[in-house]
């Protein structure tokens, strides 16, 4: 471990009162430990306090070990294991987690992404893409799929299908009954399209021409927002691979919850999640080391 100790052992020589001229003479080959230990046992009270203080204080740690500079908080994250650094991430500022999925690959991502509650991949789609877009990247089979959900009763389908222009609900029922529908007007169709059958109805939903298809799923949807978590995870992975590179997911997944975050961010390699780590709050990360990690601490005087 080769943490720099305040520069030319300053702070030390004003706490214990110990004049330059002593410190050369004297302690110039001896640590840290050693200079507090010898002034101590020849009665410098301020020797045991400064010790006492040393493996106390966070505030002290900072300023003994610079740890305001990222890289001697490095040196000690370096001498811990994965499961020592996890202990980190529910400390760190979420904005500073944050920057945890930049080390991840695409692939890395989205598979992260599925594996993510429903509403979080969802709000996370969101913050990419808008509902139109969605809609227009879904695959056509993720659209029937929803209008096939037991979920979705016939009620919502046919209020939405009243928006839907009359060329449409024509080409819908021409598909299921082969009837020329060209001079039937929209009401008349819909209320045709109503009394079909359950097989019948579900066929003329799937003949929908694709952009009608979609301004009907996306209706329906948009009216209960939590519907969007209908579609399956990988169909949205798929589209946000296809359309969006990695540091835009990246940023995008700013606004999953901090526990899902952190659970994430778990899965990075013991050396770049150390590097993360080194984005912690200063006296966060000493009062770490004071409560979990003395024997660190001892190492870095002993240097």
């Amino acid at each position: 471990m080769s943490i720099v100790i305040d520069s030319d052992l300053t702070l030390l020589m004003q706490r214990l009162n110990i004049s330059e001229m002593k410190m050369r003479e004297r302690y110039a080959s001896m640590g840290l430990e050693e200079i507090v230990e010898k002034e101590a046992e020849d009665g410098n009270q301020e020797a045991v306090k400064f010790a006492h203080e040393i493996f106390s204080s966070p505030r002290m740690l900072v300023k003994i070990f610079q740890l305001a500079d990222p890289n001697n908080k490095l040196e000690f994250l370096k001498e811990m294991n994965s499961d020592q650094l996890k202990m980190f991430l529910p400390l760190m500022e979420e904005e500073d987690l944050n920057q945890g999925f930049y080390f991840f690959d695409i692939n890395q991502l989205m598979d992260m992404l599925e594996d993510l509650p429903p509403e979080q991949l969802v709000r996370t789609v969101f913050q990419m893409f808008s509902d139109a877009e969605i809609m227009a990247y879904l695959p056509e089979e993720q659209l029937d799929k929803f209008l096939e959900d037991p979920d979705i009763d016939k009620t919502q389908i046919m209020k939405n299908l009243q928006l839907i222009p009359q060329e449409y609900l024509a080409q819908m029922y021409e598909a299921v009954s082969g009837e020329d529908s060209d001079r039937t007007s929209s009401k008349e169709l819909l209320e045709k399209i109503g009394g079909l059958n359950p097989h019948q109805f579900q066929d003329a939903l799937r003949a929908m021409q694709p952009f009608a298809k979609q301004k009907l799923v996306m209706e329906i949807a948009n009216a209960h927002k939590d519907l969007y978590q209908k579609f399956d995870a990988d169909a949205y992975t798929n589209m946000i691979k296809a359309h969006k590179f990695q540091p835009e997911v990246a940023q995008a997944m700013e606004v999953i919850d901090e526990d899902e975050k952190i659970k994430m961010l778990e899965r990075l390699p013991k050396d770049q999640m150390a590097i993360l780590i080194t984005q912690i709050d200063a006296k966060i990360f000493a009062d770490q080391l004071i409560k979990e990690h003395p024997e660190l601490l001892a190492q870095a005087i002993l240097k």
